[in-house]
């Protein structure tokens, strides 16, 4: 049976995957879905949200600074961490075309079986999954120029998920994605008091930051 996305309404721990203690209090407080991010680095699947800096031993996030030079969570870390029942989103980074390949042939020798959620805003990363049988793929759209361009991408195949960043959702716009996808996902939602006007504009997934928000989902109340 091809893989399926958690039933009803679901929140997805943003970032939570890229640290052990993070992925454990997600879980703790019901997320049904950890997201990851990866970066092929010199061979590695690298799990991180942070860029790196050419031959700087720095990583960086926007406002942030962090050490290169310490120890990286890599993708077989994250599968070790997660527990099994989890499904994992794992968010493709940056621009070598290898890391489509190298995390689908990863996934298969080191996870074989089991389902993934995986995206990108930079579609063609996402070539090689569309084949894949344990993944269930979702294209990001992060920008008004991406969601003019998606009905042209996919090309009139219709696909399982498709994420667009929540300050892009309109009601014509979700009604024009649910017409090409069998669910709408969307993000940041770090306020419980978000979650009814997004699941009237037919949201399924809320992709979040925060545990509040997670804990309102997996109790079916949206609060505010």
């Amino acid at each position: 049976m091809p893989p399926e996305l958690p039933p009803g309404r679901f929140a997805i721990a943003h970032r939570a995957g890229n640290e052990p203690g993070r992925i454990a209090a997600a879980v703790a407080a019901g997320a049904r879905v950890i997201e990851a991010d990866l970066w092929l680095h010199r061979g590695r699947l690298e799990v991180r949200h942070t860029k790196t800096a050419g031959p700087l031993p720095v990583l960086w996030d926007r406002w942030e600074l962090r050490p290169g030079w310490g120890p990286r969570m890599v993708l077989p870390g994250l599968l070790a961490a997660a527990p099994p029942e989890v499904l994992l989103h794992l968010d493709l980074k940056g621009w070598n075309d290898r890391l489509g390949p190298a995390v689908r042939g990863a996934m298969g020798e080191l996870a074989p079986g089991r389902p993934y959620l995986v995206s990108a805003q930079r579609w063609t990363l996402l070539e090689p999954f569309h084949a894949e049988p344990a993944a269930i793929v979702v294209h990001s759209i992060g920008s008004a120029r991406r969601f003019e361009r998606i009905a042209q991408h996919l090309a009139g195949r219709r696909t399982a998920a498709v994420a667009i960043h929540r300050e892009l959702l309109t009601a014509e716009r979700a009604e024009r994605l649910l017409a090409l996808a069998d669910a709408l996902l969307t993000w940041p939602v770090n306020d419980p008091a978000l979650i009814p006007d997004l699941e009237r504009l037919g949201v399924r997934g809320v992709i979040t930051d925060s545990l509040d928000v997670v804990r309102a989902v997996a109790g079916g109340s949206a609060g505010g």
